[in-house]
């Protein structure tokens, strides 16, 4: 069976801000279908789709009424089969978002626990229990939303008596599954089977450090953290010691749905762990060659602008990763996160924000963007597979000025706006800078706000445009495949304590995060800088005319003798790749 998912590349697509195919101003399947041939043209090898199933949308889709159908918003089954029917044709893989922690508060099981009793086997499928204290009006125990306030909701039952409660790690239309409970595993299994038989190469799955539970449900003894991993001065804790995050008994399940999606034989079909889940020993027990194929190294996305605390990561990660016989999984950004472009644009001594606001400190958009440049350069040439989010190769930004009244994410409702969210980083992107909603939809509707530059940032301002962002990422992504780095090994070359630097076959990697420049040596062959794009043997888009200028390098230039040399130069907040002599 092929190993595919240790090396390929993966696009996130956010369905409902990529492509809007009927002018409602939500992005559908049809409209992914439509522009699934630019994503083949970019390089990546296949597709991750965040939830488009049936949902009542107070997540955005991450609340799930119906597994096996697709919401009206987002087009019909019909138009789900074509989307992977058109993959195929293109030879890209198509894998879905999976939500198995918690389904929407419509699913028909929650409707049926709400009607049934105390202690009946409809409140059975999901995490029902007594309160606390007098007349039990009390949550069962401690346990906080990760979106804000308490993870508890107290039920009236059908005499209108008030009931028991119900658990809820995220918002209150999310109920848990009680996964203790073995028809929810099976309908689990159903699902996945459901899906595989339909095409699909894979799942993400989302949530999956969460599914189980501490027996007892016992109170949480410190700081609680979306990474449950957060002691109670602030410094990292192993993430189990939350009751409710990577409990061991999590690893049976995905045994279990190893072995099912195994028996579909090649190519395989892969599991994708979304768990936020420190140190990446714990992580690696994911893993292992039962369990799941993939999971995000969520600590690197994480990492500050710093060469030191970027090779520690790197390190760490790849070292967690061998005892278990995994490759690293690679990610910037996400659809959770801010965008990396302007992630990288804020002060590096300020905890990273859970979304930026009109009224917080803005990120510095050039300085965001040309590290951005240089952090994908970096990630893409790491050995492992990696997952791009849709827009960054536009070096798309966080939209950072969204008013109040237009924000969807629950956790900015459920915090009265202290937690900013997530709405950002979902803006639908924009395609053509002269259309209505750039592209995006032919009406002009977008289901959020467009920045009024986004038109700047649209593939039709970038294609073909030497040095842009998004030729940049088609050239990089090129390469990745012509030197096969994904299936390489890193041997790291000293280059300072400022400059992360290592070997991957025949490549030479430098990205350079202090202020003085480095200069590669005389055998090195540039073929493409973050601050200039390809450049080719004789120069080609990146070759520069005047010598000591190299693109907009900033402050610590140097001059060098003639335009070889000129490449050769790595200033500050660069990366670069070079061929160099076998070693």
């Amino acid at each position: 069976m092929t190993d595919w998912w240790r090396h390929e590349v993966i696009y996130q697509v956010y369905p409902r801000s990529f492509a809007d195919s009927d002018g409602d101003g939500i992005g559908d399947l049809p409209g992914i279908t439509s522009r699934l041939g630019y994503l083949r043209d970019l390089g990546v090898d296949g597709v991750w789709l965040s939830p488009f199933y049936p949902s009542p949308q107070a997540d955005a889709g991450y609340d799930v009424a119906d597994y096996r159908d697709v919401d009206p918003l987002f087009g019909t089954l019909a138009d789900a089969d074509a989307l992977l029917a058109r993959a195929r044709e293109l030879g890209l893989r198509v894998i879905f978002d999976l939500v198995p922690n918690h389904s929407s508060s419509a699913h028909v099981w929650f409707q049926a626990a709400l009607a049934a009793a105390p202690g009946s086997p409809e409140r059975a499928r999901y995490l029902f229990r007594d309160g606390r204290g007098v007349d039990g009006a009390e949550a069962p125990n401690n346990w906080q939303s990760v979106f804000g306030g308490p993870a508890w909701t107290r039920v009236t039952e059908s005499d209108g008596t008030p009931g028991q409660w119900y658990l809820h790690l995220f918002d209150s239309s999310q109920p848990d599954f009680d996964w203790t409970n073995p028809e929810v595993r099976a309908e689990f299994e159903s699902v996945l089977q459901f899906w595989l038989d339909r095409g699909v190469a894979g799942f993400r799955v989302d949530v999956a450090h969460g599914l189980v539970k501490a027996a007892g449900l016992p109170d949480h003894p410190g700081v609680q953290h979306v990474l449950g991993g957060i002691g109670d001065g602030g410094e990292l804790v192993p993430t189990n010691v939350s009751p409710y995050w990577d409990q061991d008994e999590v690893h049976e399940i995905y045994a279990e749905w190893r072995a099912l999606v195994d028996s579909y034989g090649d190519p395989a079909r892969i599991l994708c762990a979304e768990a936020w889940v420190w140190p990446p020993e714990r992580m690696a027990r994911y893993l292992r060659d039962d369990e799941m194929h993939q999971a995000f190294a969520f600590d690197f996305l994480q990492s500050a602008w710093d060469a030191k605390a970027l090779r520690a990561d790197i390190e760490h990660d790849m070292a967690a990763m061998a005892p278990v016989g995994a490759s690293c999984t690679w990610v910037l950004s996400n659809h959770d996160v801010v965008r990396h472009s302007s992630r990288l644009g804020l002060r590096q001594d300020q905890p990273r924000p859970h979304g930026v606001g009109p009224d917080d400190p803005q990120p510095d958009v050039a300085l965001g963007l040309r590290r951005a440049r240089a952090a994908t350069m970096l990630m893409l040439a790491l050995p492992g597979a990696a997952y791009l989010y849709q827009g960054e190769e536009l070096g798309l930004p966080e939209h950072t000025t969204l008013p109040a009244e237009v924000r969807q994410d629950p956790a900015f409702i459920r915090t009265g706006g202290e937690a900013i969210g997530r709405d950002g980083c979902r803006v639908p992107i924009p395609w053509d800078g002269d259309a209505p909603a750039y592209g995006f939809s032919p009406s002009g509707a977008t289901w959020l706000p467009q920045p009024p530059h986004w038109g700047e940032y649209a593939v039709s301002a970038q294609s073909a445009v030497a040095g842009s962002t998004l030729e940049l990422y088609r050239s990089v992504l090129r390469l990745r495949r012509e030197y096969a780095l994904g299936q390489g090994t890193l041997t790291w070359v000293d280059l300072g304590d400022d400059v992360v630097a290592f070997r991957n076959g025949d490549l030479l990697v430098v990205v350079n995060l202090g202020s003085t420049p480095v200069v590669l040596e005389d055998d090195a062959t540039v073929l493409v800088r973050s601050d200039l794009g390809e450049v080719g043997e004789s120069g080609g888009a990146g070759e520069v005319s005047e010598p000591g200028v190299v693109g907009e390098a900033g402050e610590g230039d140097v001059e060098v003798a003639d335009a070889r040399g000129q490449l050769r130069v790595v200033p500050t907040d660069t990366a670069v790749w070079a061929r160099v002599p076998s070693a």
